[in-house]
């Protein structure tokens, strides 16, 4: 009985250390060519972008929406580029998404040099994050799951987006 609180009480305090005390945008901003308080990012993005780009939170699936917003991109099939919301930078372009039946925007492959990836070690499995390399905007994740030629899915939220038609 000792030994299952033990590991109960170990469990949660390494759950509670990765998901409390990982990497944010928002405590993270230095040393991005734009940087801001989190005052100002909540003046220049919505709700759900806030919470998307600066607290690496995830939008629902197929809705797209989170925080009382919502991103028509996951239905964008029209040529064109992808930008970081919030700070414009072209991350993504049309001719790399795919239609992934994840219910996220996804994409084979980035505008090279304008992502970021950082290892995440949350919620008890190794994964890949995204980040905006100009702002530090969190966008998603990257699996090796995807088609060719890359076998990457980027697995973007739509909120981290804005969308420039051809």
């Amino acid at each position: 009985m000792n030994s299952r609180r033990t590991f109960l009480a170990g469990s949660a305090a390494i759950f509670g250390a990765a998901t409390v005390g990982g990497f944010t945008a928002s405590n993270a901003s230095e040393g991005f060519e734009i940087s801001r308080t989190d005052a100002e990012w909540r003046n220049l993005l919505s709700p759900g972008q806030f919470a998307v780009l600066r607290d690496e939170d995830t939008e629902r699936p197929f809705s797209n929406s989170l925080a009382g917003d919502s991103s028509p991109l996951l239905a964008e099939h029209r040529d064109g580029t992808y930008h970081c919301a919030g700070c414009n930078l072209p991350v993504y372009s049309s001719a790399t998404k795919f239609e992934s039946g994840t219910g996220w925007p996804s994409f084979w492959d980035v505008i090279e040099g304008n992502v970021s990836f950082k290892s995440d070690n949350t919620l008890f499995s190794r994964r890949t994050e995204e980040h905006c390399r100009r702002c530090g905007g969190h966008f998603g994740h990257v699996f090796n799951d995807g088609p060719n030629p890359t076998g990457k899915r980027h697995c973007i939220n739509g909120l981290a987006l804005t969308f420039s038609a051809a």
